[in-house]
Formats: structure tokens, C-alpha cells, sequence
């Protein structure tokens, strides 16, 4: 299935079309030919909440990187736990 590339300037300008002027997303959809979803997802990425939903995102990336880190930090230390415990254990 092969998708077709919009130009930054049409995208933003259906996005002005629902937001500013208010018209319906299905109207500007049908209009312009592309599909509702696609519209949606332009709105998310230049509507007048853009700054927001980036903001977000960014959060939602920084954090699976920090439960990255504390899954990887919290397996070395129940590894170095280990080996305290088997050392105490051949010194006696």
C-alpha cells in the first residue's frame, strides 16, 4: 500500500481549516482527499496544541529511558548482592 506525501504548508493549512476556521475533520478530510486519521494526526503534530503533545512525548521517551536505567541498575545490584553473600560465605 503506498501512501502519498503531503508538504508541510498543506498540512498545516488543514489543520488551520478545523481549527481556525472550524470546520468539521471529516469535511476538510473529504475536501482535501486525505483520510480523517491522517488529519488527526497533523492536528497533533501543528494544532494549536502541538507544544503540548511534544512536551509529552518527550516525557514518555525520557521516561522508558529511566526504567531502562533502573531495570539494568537494579539486575547489578541483586548481581553484586550475590556475590557479597558468596564471598562472606568462603572466607568463614
Amino acid at each position: 500500500m503506498s501512501s502519498k506525501r503531503y508538504p508541510e504548508e498543506f498540512k498545516i493549512e488543514a489543520v488551520r481549516q478545523v481549527t481556525d476556521r472550524g470546520h468539521s475533520v471529516a469535511q476538510v478530510a473529504d475536501r482535501l482527499g486525505v483520510t480523517t486519521h491522517s488529519l488527526y494526526a497533523w492536528i497533533r503534530k501543528f494544532g494549536p496544541d502541538s507544544e503540548q503533545h511534544q512536551a509529552n512525548a518527550d516525557d514518555q521517551v525520557e521516561i522508558r529511558r529511566l526504567q531502562k536505567e533502573l531495570k539494568r541498575v537494579t539486575e547489578e545490584r541483586d548481581i553484586l548482592k550475590k556475590a557479597a553473600a558468596y564471598f562472606a560465605s568462603q572466607s568463614d
